[in-house]
């Protein structure tokens, strides 16, 4: 991987020379067990030959027989250079691992509080999946909750829901797995990372790293007797979701109540989450705007993984106008879990229908945020299942998810 830089003008860096951070990012095979070679860089302090080294992983040490570096043999490599360490000792070194020295370790997390400066041009929205790039290692994020925005030109800390372009604010984030990271205080070369869009990799915000979310250490999955497999097994069936989007008026509900109907009549187990339904109790708390549609959407996919884990067809019918929470959703689940149906109605169609009489309303300024009018859907490049809803009846568009499901 190639070395993190943090360029900003908000954010300064002072690359740190006292904390040993040696970034594994290969591992040449060894045919000696006690020995092992890697591959990576130096991004803060320096190795000699003879020192001893921690995997900040494992905790294991070892120690640096020799260093080749451009192909020479050197005694000592400092900041930025790249070389291949020999090391004495079997240390479990993996890719992605920081050498450092005993006592003075990375700190391995997958919860962290962070002061993010955000670039991008739409808004940094909480709960919604990026892409964050650390030292040594690339995962998935959402930010959980955004405790404060900094007052450009004070010391103030304001409320805020979500970041705009150039505006920064002290964060807490969810990794999808551990990564190994330093405070910034105590390290500022590995107490950055960057944040990225999660389909087009542009940059988005950079961010400085607190500490470790303690909470994160407290908690763990507890394995039952009785999984998902066997649950599938019980009910003699194989468990899934399929998530219908498409716009409002579009026929998501009614076919999707189609669908359950066929499927109950041929005795499968099913749970339908429609968008309406769900707002009375569960999301009764969320509004429209974009940050409001995300939190919705991550609250429907979790509970949705629930439904599937007790080995049930759940279908879900929500608009979910964003591709990123689509994903998110998907990701929830194992290979072929997830099933995107999208309901092709054409606005028109749609707003010429309007069974709630709610594009009137957005036309005439009465309801801010809708979907087509003044906030975007983004369609699926790639749905398992496309209904045209301006074509067949509703009981033949089920029919076509039917004969989906019966094929896999």
């Amino acid at each position: 991987m190639k070395p993190l830089t943090v360029c900003s003008t908000n954010f300064d860096q002072e690359l740190s020379s006292v904390s040993l951070r040696f970034i594994v990012e290969d591992i040449i095979s060894s045919p000696d067990e006690n020995r092992s070679e890697v591959l990576g860089y130096i991004a803060s302090g320096f190795i000699n030959t003879g020192d001893s080294v921690i995997s900040s992983i494992t905790g294991k040490q070892s120690i640096v027989e020799n260093i080749t570096k451009s192909e020479k043999p050197v005694d000592t490599i400092g900041l930025g250079d790249k070389a291949t360490i020999s090391l004495l000792g079997n240390a479990g070194i993996r890719m992605g691992d920081v050498l450092a020295a005993a006592g003075m370790e990375c700190e391995f997390s997958d919860q962290i509080a962070a002061n993010i400066l955000w670039s991008g041009k739409e808004e940094l929205l909480p709960e919604r999946t990026y892409t964050a790039r650390f030292i040594s290692m690339e995962v998935d994020v959402q930010v959980t909750d955004i405790v404060y925005r900094s007052a450009p030109d004070s010391s103030e800390q304001l409320a805020a829901k979500t970041l705009s372009l150039s505006q920064s604010g002290y964060c807490k984030l969810a990794l999808d797995s551990a990564v190994l990271f330093d405070a910034y205080s105590d390290n500022s070369s590995t107490g950055v990372f960057e944040l990225k869009d999660k389909f087009t990799e542009h940059i988005l915000g950079v961010g400085k790293i607190d500490f470790a979310l303690r909470r994160a250490s407290n908690i763990g999955w507890h394995a039952m007797k009785i999984d998902k497999a066997f649950r599938a097994r019980l009910n003699h069936q194989k468990p899934c979701v399929l998530w219908f989007t498409g716009f409002s008026g579009s026929g998501k509900s009614t076919i999707a109540d189609q669908v359950e109907q066929k499927l109950g009549a041929a005795g499968k187990r099913t749970y339908l989450l429609d968008g309406d339904n769900v707002r009375h109790g569960l999301n009764k708390d969320l509004g429209f705007t974009d940050e409001g549609r995300v939190e919705n959407i991550r609250r429907i996919a979790e509970v949705s993984r629930l439904m599937v884990d007790v080995g049930l067809i759940v279908i879900t019918s929500f608009i979910s106008p964003f591709r990123a929470e689509r994903q998110m959703a998907r990701e929830l689940m194992e290979k072929d879990e997830f099933i995107e149906v999208f309901v092709d109605t054409p606005i028109d169609v749609c707003e010429h229908r309007d069974p709630k009489g709610l594009y009137k309303k957005a036309r005439r300024g009465e309801l801010a945020n809708f979907t087509g009018i003044d906030s975007e859907y983004e369609p699926p490049n790639s749905a398992e299942i496309t209904l045209l809803g301006d074509g067949d009846s509703a009981d033949t568009l089920a029919d076509q998810v039917i004969d989906y499901l019966d094929q896999i």
